[in-house]
C-alpha cells in the first residue's frame, strides 16, 4: 500500500524541522571523503520538501549548518559553501514550479559573502510562493537565537518600549528568528543519533521527536511519509489528560 494513502491529511504537522545527519558516515562507508556524502545529500533534500509539499504541510526547517560547524576542517566548511551557493542556484527554478517560498535562519552575516547574495536573491525571487515554506538554519544555534532574543526584548524595556509587565511567551516568539513560522510539531533525525542538538530548543518545546538510523544521503519521500505516520499514531496531550483530549 502507498504509505500517502496512510496518511490522514487532516492531521499533517504544519512545521516540520529537520537534523540531516550522517553525511560523513554515508561517505565513508563508499571509501569517499566527508564532502562526497554532502554532495549526494541534495537529493534527500529535494525528496522531503516535495514529500511535504504534497500532504500540505505548512513549513519545513533544515538544520544545513550550525554554528559549531564552522570548528570544522577549513577545506570541509568551504566545500560546504560553495555547495549552498550552488544548490540555490541550480534549485530556484524548482522552487519556483512547486511554490517553494525559501527562508533563512541564523546569523547569516558570518557566511561568506557570496553565499549571502545567492540566498538574498533565491529568497526575494520566492518572496511570492504560498505552497510551502522552505527554511535554512544557517549558521544556527539555538541558544545563540535566544541570548539575541533576550537582549532585543532588554533594549526596549531599556528605552521603555515594553514593560517587563506585558512579555509574555508571544513577546519571546516575535523575537525569535522564526517569528513568521508555526511551532514545530514534528522534528525528524536521520543516522541514528538521538539528541537535538542546540536545534530550535524553545520552538520544539512540544514537538514529537522522531529518529530513524537512515543516513541522510539515503532518506527518501518514503522514509519521511514513515516520519510522518508514526507522527500521526501518538497522542498528543500538551499537559492535558488522555480522556481530556478524547472529549
Amino acid at each position: 500500500m502507498d504509505k500517502k494513502l496512510r496518511i490522514n491529511l487532516q492531521r499533517v504537522p504544519k512545521h516540520v524541522a529537520i537534523i540531516m545527519d550522517g553525511n560523513g558516515r554515508w561517505a565513508k562507508g563508499q571509501g569517499m571523503n566527508r564532502i562526497f556524502g554532502h554532495r549526494n545529500a541534495l537529493t534527500a533534500v529535494r525528496e522531503s520538501v516535495k514529500g511535504a509539499s504534497q500532504i500540505g504541510v505548512d513549513a519545513i526547517t533544515l538544520y544545513a549548518f550550525s554554528t559549531e560547524n564552522w570548528k570544522r576542517p577549513k577545506m570541509e566548511v568551504d566545500a560546504l559553501m560553495s555547495l549552498l551557493i550552488n544548490s540555490l542556484k541550480k534549485e530556484l527554478p524548482d522552487f519556483q514550479e512547486n511554490g517553494v517560498k525559501v527562508n533563512a535562519i541564523g546569523n547569516i552575516e558570518t557566511l561568506p559573502k557570496k553565499a549571502q547574495k545567492v540566498l538574498k536573491d533565491v529568497i526575494f525571487e520566492t518572496r511570492n510562493n504560498t505552497k510551502i515554506i522552505l527554511t535554512f538554519a544557517l549558521s544556527y544555534g539555538s541558544r545563540e537565537e535566544i541570548v539575541n532574543t533576550i537582549k532585543n526584548i532588554s533594549k526596549k524595556v531599556v528605552n521603555k518600549e515594553l514593560l517587563i509587565e506585558e512579555i509574555d511567551e508571544n513577546t519571546i516568539n516575535n523575537h525569535l528568528y522564526t517569528f513568521n513560522l508555526p511551532e514545530v510539531d514534528l522534528m525528524i533525525r536521520t543516522s541514528g543519533e538521538q539528541r537535538i542538538s542546540n536545534f530550535l530548543l524553545w520552538q520544539m518545546a512540544y514537538a514529537e521527536l522522531y529518529f530513524t538510523d537512515i543516513l541522510w544521503p539515503d532518506f527518501r519521500q518514503e522514509h519521511f511519509y514513515d516520519a510522518i505516520i508514526e507522527y500521526q499514531n501518538r497522542e498528543r496531550r500538551f499537559g492535558k489528560t488522555s480522556e481530556q483530549i478524547t472529549e
